[in-house]
C-alpha cells in the first residue's frame, strides 16, 4: 500500500505496529435516499478509510476515504456523495448536514494537494474552503463547544472560527479526541494516550494501553481501539480502560463513537457498527482487500 506523496507519516520513529498503521491509513444508518448522496460510479468496495460519522439530521452513516466520501447502510452498496473523488483525511461531523474535513485534491482536479480545512453544509454534496488552503494537511479533526482541534504535521492547531488558527503543542500522534465538555484533549501516541488539560498547549506523558484511535461521545463514554482491533472503553477520561471486544478485520483505520451505544469502526476488512456499546459488531460494508 503506497502512501500519498504529500503525506508525512506522523509516527515514523515509533513502534512497528503503530508505524505500519499510519502507513496503511495514509495509503490510501438508514436507507440512502434523497439528494445528499448520488449513486457511486463504481461497484468496488470501499478502501483506505480515514474517517467515520453520522449525520444527526437523518442518521446516515458517512465514510471518508482515499477516493471520496460515501454513505453506507447494511445490505446496500456504498454510494459516493456528490462527484468528488478527493482524498479525505481528517473528517468529523459538527452538526446537521455540517461536516469539516481535510485532505488532498483528486488527481486532475483544480483543488490543491493540501486542501486545508474545508466545510460542507449540505451533507457532503459540496465543499467550501474555510482556511489554510494549500498549506495544512489535518490527519485528525475533532470539535467541542464550537472549537475545532486538528493535528497537522506533528502539531496541534486550534480554531474557534474555522479561519484563524492557534498553533500549540508538538508531538508524535495518530489521533485526537476532545471531551464533550471541551476541558480535555487526548492524543494517541506510541507510549499510550497522552492528555492535555490546557487545550493542547501541553501534554502529559502517554500512559495506559496503546490506542490507535479514540472517540469521546459523552462524559463517561470514551472509546479506544488498539492496533490489533481490540476495542476498550474508559469511564474516567482515559486513566483506566476496560477491554470490550475485538472488532473484526484486524488493524483499525478509523473509530467514531456516535453515543454510548452506537459505535462505528473501520478495519482492514470492512466498516462495522455496534448498537450495544461495543459488545458486538456487524458489517455495514466490506473494504477492498
Amino acid at each position: 500500500m503506497t502512501a500519498h506523496p504529500a503525506i508525512r507519516p506522523p509516527l515514523a520513529v515509533v513502534g512497528a505496529s503503530v508505524a505500519a498503521l499510519v502507513l496503511a491509513a495514509c495509503g490510501g444508518g438508514s436507507s440512502d435516499t434523497g439528494e445528499a448522496a448520488s449513486t457511486s460510479q463504481s461497484s468496488e468496495a470501499l478502501s483506505h478509510v480515514h474517517g467515520l460519522g453520522v449525520d444527526p439530521a437523518d442518521g446516515r452513516v458517512y465514510v471518508a476515504t482515499h477516493n471520496g466520501l460515501y454513505t453506507v447502510a447494511k445490505g446496500q452498496k456504498p454510494k459516493l456523495v456528490g462527484d468528488s473523488r478527493d482524498d479525505f483525511m481528517g473528517f468529523t461531523v459538527t452538526g446537521e448536514k455540517t461536516f469539516i474535513a481535510s485532505g488532498h485534491g483528486a488527481q486532475g482536479s483544480d483543488r490543491p494537494g493540501n486542501v486545508g480545512l474545508i466545510e460542507t453544509k449540505d451533507a457532503g454534496r459540496t465543499w467550501t474552503s474555510r482556511s489554510l488552503s494549500g498549506e495544512a494537511d489535518f490527519h485528525s479533526l475533532d470539535s467541542a463547544k464550537g472549537t475545532v482541534y486538528g493535528y497537522d504535521g506533528g502539531r496541534i492547531r486550534v480554531s474557534d472560527d474555522l479561519k484563524t488558527w492557534d498553533d500549540r503543542a508538538k508531538l508524535e500522534a495518530l489521533d485526537l479526541a476532545v471531551s464533550p465538555a471541551g476541558d480535555k484533549l487526548l492524543a494517541t501516541t506510541a507510549e499510550g494516550v497522552a492528555t492535555s488539560t490546557d487545550g493542547g498547549r501541553t501534554f502529559g506523558k502517554g500512559a495506559g494501553p496503546v490506542q490507535a484511535f479514540v472517540s469521546w461521545s459523552a462524559g463517561k463514554s470514551l472509546f479506544g481501539i488498539g492496533t490489533s482491533g481490540k476495542l476498550s472503553s474508559s469511564a474516567d477520561g482515559g486513566r483506566s480502560w476496560k477491554e470490550l471486544t475485538t472488532v473484526p478485520g484486524g488493524q483499525p483505520q478509523a473509530l467514531t463513537a456516535v453515543n454510548a451505544d452506537h459505535i462505528l469502526a473501520a478495519t482492514m476488512t470492512g466498516v462495522y457498527e455496534s448498537r450495544d456499546g461495543g459488545k458486538t459488531f456487524s458489517e455495514l460494508a466490506p473494504l477492498a482487500s
